[in-house]
């Protein structure tokens, strides 16, 4: 089954002390769903790779929908020229909006915000509260500790057999979205204990 997005979350960090490889990827990747037409829903925020990922998506004429909190709305300095900004009351309420608004979810490198979105995202996915496909995308190898754990946790029985794919592994925006584009997500009903 091949699933077309209309629009895709994208999950990151808004630190700006990173190397500019990593802001220069975001704003690639934010230029590349643009490109093809897909929508980008994101946390909101101008600085960091959040702001790069915006900025690239707008160059292109593409759709960027922002979703922070209103504590966040000053921490992280919200972008004003988004397509649409939405303010949440708090975290729960931003990533259920960003849930809905997007057709699938990938994480580019970020710190604990983007691990506890991206797994919540992962997690209903496995308990199919939605139908999603979820990825990460591998730049510069950053996530390559947490793919080790994550296979290393499949070992141990932790993830089941049917699950441990269901993360898919990228690492350009293309190959990401064609496995995005094919990835099944197993039915509850296959996997009770």
């Amino acid at each position: 089954m091949d699933r077309t997005f209309r629009r895709i979350a994208v999950y990151c960090g808004s630190s700006t002390r990173v190397d500019a490889a990593y802001l220069n990827a975001a704003r690639e990747v934010g230029r590349g769903l643009a490109q093809r037409g897909i929508g980008v829903v994101y946390g909101g925020g101008r600085v960091g790779l959040m702001g790069e990922l915006a900025e690239g998506a707008l160059a292109e004429g593409g759709e960027v929908i922002g979703v922070i909190t209103e504590k966040l709305l000053d921490l992280e300095v919200g972008h004003e020229g988004l397509s649409e900004l939405f303010v949440t009351q708090g975290m729960q309420s931003r990533k259920t909006l960003m849930s809905q608004l997007a057709d699938a979810f990938i994480a580019l490198p970020g710190g604990w915000g983007t691990l506890d979105e991206f797994f919540e995202a992962a997690t209903w996915a496995q308990l199919n509260h939605h139908m999603k496909p979820v990825g990460l995308l591998n730049i510069r190898e950053y996530y390559n500790g947490l793919i080790a754990f994550l296979m290393h946790a499949e070992r141990e029985g932790f993830v089941r057999p049917s699950h441990a794919n269901m993360i898919q592994v990228g690492h350009d925006l293309s190959s990401l979205l064609d496995r995005l584009a094919r990835c099944e997500i197993p039915r509850l009903g296959a996997w009770k204990p």
